[in-house]
Parts: structure tokens; C-alpha cells; sequence
């Protein structure tokens, strides 16, 4: 599954699923863009790729604001001439029961989820269009499938990605540029940390597998959808749960 050749762009790359997403699309020989709002943990993660013999540079970037996104994706472009992969990943949360959830808590989950991801593709789409090759991956979540207490936010943003990759997947699928989403469950990562034991033990119960999933379980089905031997793939929603929801 080589990368050789290919620029990639990773958002939320600072941490969990989207730095492990970095690492292996760089391992697989793509030179990638890392951003998220946290420069010194990007800096890190460019100096472990290069050390690694990898290409990475880093680019700051607060998926929430308009701006920003455009500076970012245009130096990015200007820096590595292109972009063939774009791994939407950033994601916050919210949580809160409907009735006492707050506005501003609704629009900052959606504009950090879901609205991002249009941006950023709005962004890249013209390289890919060029080129004639693209690899869009759009990181959602199982609970943007199943729907989850307290996530009256965060699980429509999820759901609403899944919509956006099958929309853009009709779009350009003819230019040879796939999208397509990845559906991670119970996850090891910052998200979960917070979780009291108890949610814990009850969330591995409902997996099959019987183990918390990793970063790195995402990040390789990442790496199958971003090179050459997923190519007649797009539109699809590949759900990396352990068991945790099936069909």
C-alpha cells in the first residue's frame, strides 16, 4: 500500500486517531500536512516522521474558523504543490442532554465536525480535480450510526459526515477521486480517557472482539482507503468497531 509520491493532509493531527493517521500515511511514503490548533504537538509529530526518514511539515489550523481553513489548505498547497489525500479527522465534543443542551454547544460541535469537512474539501477538490486523483477519508463514528444519550450534537455532526461522503462521492467520482468515510467505535483516546470506569466496562461489553480499539486500528483502514488497492471503493462507510454494530 505505498504513498510514494502522494501529499497528504490530516486534520486533528495532534492527538489520537489523527496522529496515528499521519504516521502510518507517512510510513507508507506519502509527505504529510499536520494540522490541528496545537503547534507544539505538531512540531513533535513532524519531528518523529522526519526521524523516521518521512517528509511532514506542520500547519496550525482551528477547523472552526472559515479563515483559517482557506489560509491553511492554500500554504499547504503552496508548500507541497498539491494535495491527493485529505483525512478529515478534527472532531470535538459537547455532551449534554437535549433538554438542557445549549445553542452554542450545538454550533460549536457542528461547525468543528461537520461543517469543517465541506470546507476543507471545498479546499482541496480543486487539486484533486486537476490531477485526476484524489483520496477523501472522512472520520465519523459509530454513534453517528446508532445515536447515543447526551450526543443530541455530536452523533447528527457524525451522521451528517456520513452524508457528505456519499454526496461528494457521486460528485467526483468520475475525476477518479474517492470518498469515503471511516467509522471508528470504542476508541482508546482522549475522548474516552474521561470516561469513569464504569462507562468503560460497560462499553467493552458490548464488543465482541472484547478489547478497546486503538488509534492505529483506525489509522491502517485510513491507509487502505488512501492508496491504489481501495480504488474501486468510494461512497462506503468501513466501520472499525470491533463488532460493536454490524450490518
Amino acid at each position: 500500500m505505498t504513498l510514494t509520491g502522494r501529499v497528504a493532509l490530516v486534520t486533528g493531527a495532534s492527538q489520537g486517531i489523527g496522529h496515528a493517521c499521519a504516521l502510518k500515511l507517512a510510513g507508507a511514503g506519502a509527505s504529510v500536512a499536520v494540522s490541528a490548533r496545537n503547534q507544539a504537538k505538531l512540531e513533535e509529530l513532524v519531528a518523529q516522521i522526519t526521524a523516521a526518514g518521512g517528509k511532514a511539515a506542520a500547519f496550525p489550523m482551528d477547523v472552526a474558523d472559515e479563515e483559517q481553513i482557506k489560509t491553511c489548505t492554500k500554504a499547504v498547497i503552496a508548500h507541497f504543490g498539491k494535495v491527493d489525500v485529505l483525512v478529515n479527522n478534527a472532531g470535538i465534543t459537547r455532551d449534554q442532554l437535549v433538554m438542557r443542551m445549549k445553542r452554542a454547544d450545538w454550533d460549536a460541535v457542528m461547525s468543528t465536525n461537520l461543517t469543517s469537512a465541506y470546507l476543507c474539501i471545498q479546499q482541496v477538490i480543486g487539486s484533486m480535480l486537476k490531477q485526476r486523483w484524489g483520496r477523501i477519508i472522512n472520520v465519523t463514528s459509530i454513534f453517528g450510526q446508532m445515536g447515543q444519550a447526551g450526543q443530541a450534537n455530536y452523533a447528527p455532526s457524525k451522521a451528517g459526515l456520513i452524508g457528505l461522503t456519499m454526496a461528494v462521492a457521486r460528485e467526483v467520482g468520475s475525476r477518479n477521486i474517492t470518498c469515503n468515510a471511516v467509522a471508528p467505535g470504542f476508541i482508546a483516546t482522549a475522548m474516552t480517557d474521561v470516561l469513569s470506569n464504569e462507562m468503560k466496562e460497560a462499553g467493552l461489553k458490548m464488543v465482541p472482539l472484547g478489547r478497546i480499539g486503538t488509534p492505529d486500528d483506525v489509522a491502517g483502514a485510513v491507509r487502505f482507503l488512501a492508496s491504489e488497492e481501495a480504488s474501486y471503493i468510494t461512497g462506503h462507510v468501513l466501520n472499525i468497531n470491533g463488532g460493536m454494530l454490524m450490518g
